[in-house]
């Protein structure tokens, strides 16, 4: 009868226990699904028309969307997060998505205010002649275009100016020593050739003499 009477107490014990347990730390249940679907169209606000390739970009997420030529957009959101339309001429505007909605779909119809810059006043004053005139607009000096930049960039003396001041890179070293070393194997066992009776190595000798290239820099 005592051992019984035990028994009894034990389970008492055990399921006390797991209340307790259970309200202490309830199971986590699964959230419900913040996927929204967000779709809309965007237009100006005095006309009320399309604005094509506008931006929705999701604020702090690095993603987005354009609209097409109609205006329309759609993309994928979640509940909460801040949604900016933006487009060239206009003013930003940024929306939020309720964090209560209750279906899984938002629309929106954004419009967006013309942006208008004002710039500063400009004051057109002539010449006090018209010797002035010529003068200033012989010696204006024109920037030069890409074409001309660059066949200055692809001029002899400045191409030998630059081989002679910029260091090889890493490509140019490799390859030098992998020569090196390809001569060294070759020419193994028995002497190399004399350059002295090599005409070609004379004629580039003259060549770079004539370039001054064994002149002293030091000098001027």
């Amino acid at each position: 009868m005592k051992t019984f009477f035990r028994y009894i107490l034990l389970l008492a014990i055990l399921a006390k226990s797991s209340v307790v347990f259970s309200q202490a730390s309830p199971v986590n249940t699964p959230k419900k699904d913040t996927v929204i679907q967000l779709y809309g169209v965007v237009m100006t606000a005095d006309s009320l028309r399309a604005i094509p390739a506008a931006s929705i970009v999701v604020a702090n997420k690095g993603r987005g969307t354009l609209t097409n030529n109609d205006g329309v957009f759609s993309i994928a959101v979640l509940k909460g997060d801040k949604i900016i339309f933006s487009s060239v001429g206009f003013k930003e505007k940024s929306i939020v998505i309720p964090s209560n909605l209750t279906d899984n779909q938002y629309s929106v119809i954004q419009l967006l205010v013309n942006d208008t810059t004002f710039l500063p006043a400009t004051i057109i004053k002539p010449k006090p002649s018209r010797e002035q005139f010529e003068r200033d607009f012989v010696s204006t000096k024109i920037p030069d275009d890409a074409y001309e930049i660059a066949r200055q960039n692809t001029q002899e003396n400045r191409l030998r100016a630059l081989l002679a001041t910029l260091p090889a890179d890493g490509r140019e070293a490799v390859n030098f020593q992998l020569r090196q070393q390809a001569n060294k194997y070759y020419y193994a066992g028995q002497l190399p050739p004399m350059n002295i009776f090599n005409p070609a190595a004379w004629a580039q000798f003259i060549q770079a003499w004539k370039r001054g290239d064994y002149k002293n820099k030091n000098t001027n």
